[in-house]
């Protein structure tokens, strides 16, 4: 007969009684509070929703749940100012819809204004969470809706433009009106967003007509280069030449003033020789006579005295070499 070897007591390898429900207890007891504690950040709030129904909101730092999935936690950034990018995508997006697949981004940008031409417009629009329940609950992803909701919006506006409008003088006019109307219409849709801003970015015509459209730019500068240049001139001859004549008005006026002080100067005095005229009119023909060789006399170089009797003063001139008379 063959001997069989010796077999193991498997009896002994079997963990005592009492220690596989501790050690499940313990793992349940771990599991439980692994998945009963968590954290909200500093810009965040915590929705937590009871068998998939909302229950309340936890504030930022350590929170406690109700574990095994009972009560689950979205984080919702309230504090954040968020972005949605069209017709361009920048890395490091912070929004799960922050920009579209770039394949998506010319048609996002391609718009036809109110004159029938076409312009590609890209643009952002910023935004914060203000109520996580309707941001939550009241649309079905509110990431994409918005994105839809502004691109309607954007293409509304855009459309009741012309083209020049769009590319030059109206961009923040049609930034501030789609501001409004998507804040209106997000107000409508309760998704508990408040739109902060919309900038236009990259506004350019077709490429076709890219470089056609770069020359009227330029032309347009020139003409308002020119214009201002002018202005400036204008604004510089204008005041010197109304200065001037200013100045030519008040010496004409002081000319004026100086003139009928003088006249009225000289008939006070007339007036004055009048009255002594009246009195003593020997007397006055003689002070006036005097007076008057008084002031010629200095100004005369040669003087000649005659008596009256005499009836020539030839024998009193000298004649030079021509015959002609010349007073010495």
């Amino acid at each position: 007969m063959s001997q069989q070897p010796d077999l193991p007591d498997l009896s002994q390898l079997r963990p005592p009684r009492g220690v596989v429900p501790i050690a499940v207890v313990v793992g349940l007891f771990l599991w439980a509070g692994w998945t009963a504690f968590f954290t909200v950040p500093a810009e965040s709030v915590g929705v937590i929703q009871r068998f998939g129904h909302y229950h309340r909101e936890a504030d930022p730092g350590l929170n406690f749940r109700l574990p095994f999935g009972i009560e689950t936690v979205t984080l919702v950034p309230v504090k954040r100012q968020l972005k949605e990018e069209f017709g361009f995508g920048t890395p490091g997006a912070s929004f799960a819809s922050q920009s579209s697949s770039p394949n998506q981004w010319a048609l996002e940008t391609t718009m036809v204004t109110g004159d029938l031409n076409i312009a590609l417009v890209e643009w952002v629009i910023q935004f914060r969470i203000e109520d996580p329940f309707q941001f939550l609950f009241n649309v079905r992803d509110p990431g994409d809706t918005l994105r839809d909701v502004s691109e309607s919006v954007m293409r509304e506006v855009v459309g009741d433009r012309t083209v020049d409008e769009v590319l030059t003088i109206g961009r923040q006019d049609i930034e501030a009106t789609a501001q409004v109307e998507l804040q209106e219409v997000v107000n409508k849709y309760e998704m508990g967003l408040r739109i902060d801003q919309i900038q236009l970015k990259n506004v350019n015509p077709p490429e076709p007509v890219q470089a056609s459209f770069d020359r009227v730019n330029e032309a347009q500068q020139e003409r308002e280069r020119m214009i201002n240049v002018a202005r400036g001139e204008y604004n510089q001859a204008v005041p010197k030449a109304r200065g001037q004549a200013d100045q030519r008005i008040q010496s004409a006026e002081g000319y004026a003033i100086q003139r009928v002080n003088e006249a009225e100067g000289d008939v006070q005095r007339f007036d004055a020789l009048l009255a002594e005229y009246l009195k003593a009119p020997e007397v006055t023909k003689r002070r006036l006579y005097l007076e008057a060789f008084n002031e010629v006399l200095p100004r005369m170089k040669t003087k000649l005295i005659v008596d009256e009797a005499s009836t020539s003063v030839l024998p009193l001139l000298q004649l030079d070499a021509n015959g002609k008379g010349e007073l010495p």
